[in-house]
């Protein structure tokens, strides 16, 4: 199975520039780029498509650009958006671009890493417009979806040049990188071949470059791929924590699983087709979930950061948390209601100030009945004294009242 032909088995193909592109990937090693666009100083898993996709064409040998865009960046695409993108400064665009590469490479360590602004912003104004403004028809500009979808609402002229100038990446990149294959989202076609038609008119008519997208990705009740109640999950473990990364993907709804590990694995399509085999078979076991969030906890955080996610997890379903660092109940206890003691308090008392009891009655009884856990274990004493001597690293004490009422005491 070649590679375009494994990408439609993964639902990862939407569209080709050229159908002998097969072909050519098998008997050539491309140098091809992928862009990212530094609006923020970290990618979420909605971006990771982009190098998960490129790290298949690196596994099959070929060679991957990344294309910071700190000049783009500034502009702003209007692919896939109905309102106007906040402008960057440079500085926030350059730094961005700084710290999503280091997330890139971890995927793709083979990439060469370029930023655009550094051959868009020689250009002055009228030199842009006579060398490469007059290769572009403006009905032709207004007719690709990513303009044609804004007109009705509006479109600034910054905007709608923006296809012009990301243009010039793939121009640039042809010619100084034998760069010649450009992939990206479905959104991106439009940017992708006016690329190529930049290529063609000014490098010469002989010149021949490739273009594919992959299909947008979205869950099967419709609803946006890498958002949740609480936003979107990035890779920055400062921003989502690496147990919160591992949780959703664990959390993989069973009608996303098989689409997921197809499109967010590694393992060969036979052995794809086996595990799918064994998930549908009993999906309760979440075989699929585990699988996903193993390859993509260690590919994009580490091995030993997918060892500690999942140590919380058992963790907190066994009830063993005194096995827990101070940073992992910090992790897996993010979103748990957090309060200060300065003092040793009665366990009934601490009850009613995490507001895990109502009064002292209704604490005491949820005490004599077994109910609460502190740091793992059940407590049934009424006149027990939680310690900071006890807590965990001096620090922390885990309350629990009943299966899934959690508190967490800072010392």
């Amino acid at each position: 199975m070649n590679l375009i032909q494994e990408l439609k088995w993964r639902d990862l193909l939407f569209d080709v520039t050229d159908p002998e592109i097969g072909e050519a990937l098998e008997n050539e090693k491309f140098t091809f780029y992928v862009g990212a666009d530094p609006t923020a100083d970290s990618l979420h898993v909605g971006h990771l498509i982009s190098y998960l996709v490129s790290k298949r064409f690196q596994d099959r040998g070929h060679h991957p650009i990344l294309v910071i865009g700190g000049g783009t960046g500034l502009i702003g695409d209007p692919s896939g958006r109905s309102s106007e993108r906040q402008l960057l400064t440079l500085e926030k665009s350059l730094e961005n671009g700084r710290a999503i590469s280091k997330q890139v490479k971890r995927i793709l360590p083979t990439a060469k890493v370029v930023n655009n602004y550094d051959w868009i912003s020689q250009f002055d104004i009228i030199t842009f417009l006579r060398d490469i403004g007059k290769h572009f028809n403006v009905n032709y500009m207004i007719n690709k979806e990513s303009v044609k979808s804004r007109l009705e609402n509006g479109i600034s002229f910054t905007e709608f040049s923006y296809q012009i100038i990301q243009s010039l990446d793939f121009m640039h990149l042809y010619k100084e990188e034998n760069c010649k294959m450009q992939i990206g989202g479905q959104d991106q076609w439009g940017n992708i071949t006016a690329g190529l038609e930049l290529i063609r008119k000014t490098l010469g008519h002989d010149k021949k470059g490739y273009g594919l997208t992959w299909p947008l990705l979205t869950k099967a009740d419709g609803t946006k791929f890498g958002k949740t109640a609480s936003g979107a999950i990035w890779l920055d473990p400062k921003r989502t924590s690496v147990y919160e990364f591992y949780q959703y993907w664990i959390n993989t709804p069973d009608k996303d699983a098989v689409s997921y590990l197809k499109k967010f694995t590694f393992m060969t399509v036979e052995e794809t087709k086996k595990v799918i085999e064994e998930f549908e078979k009993a999906p309760h076991e979440r075989l699929a979930q585990r699988l996903i969030a193993k390859e993509l906890t260690v590919l994009v955080h580490s091995e030993a950061e997918y060892e500690s996610a999942v140590r919380i997890s058992k963790a907190l379903f066994s009830g063993d948390i005194k096995s827990l660092s101070l940073s992992e109940i910090k992790d897996g206890f993010k979103d748990v209601p957090t309060f200060e003691i300065e003092e040793d308090t009665n366990l009934v008392d601490l009850l009613i100030l995490a507001k895990l009891a109502s009064s002292k009655r209704e604490a005491r009884e949820f005490i004599k009945n077994n109910a609460v856990s502190v740091n793992g274990e059940k407590v049934n004493d009424l006149d027990f004294m939680v310690k900071k001597e006890d807590a965990i690293e001096n620090s922390f004490t885990v309350l629990k009242r009943g299966k899934k009422k959690y508190s967490l005491v800072k010392h």
